[in-house]
């Protein structure tokens, strides 16, 4: 029960993190313009990974 929670909480902040560097909030590195390519992609993959978190979190 405990871990599911804990697991939840890990999955919404990674959610967090990578919606910040996807919407340039944050910088994965010192150089902006030096970003690898996944980072466009994490536009998308960062909101995806907070509503899985919180569908996940409503069900249990």
């Amino acid at each position: 029960m405990i871990a599911a929670y804990i697991d939840e909480f890990i999955m919404f902040c990674a959610g967090l993190w990578m919606t910040g560097i996807g919407f340039d909030y944050l910088s994965l590195s010192r150089n902006p313009a030096r970003q690898p390519s996944v980072v466009r992609h994490f536009k998308w993959m960062g909101p995806l990974l907070l509503a899985i978190a919180i569908i996940l979190a409503a069900a249990s």
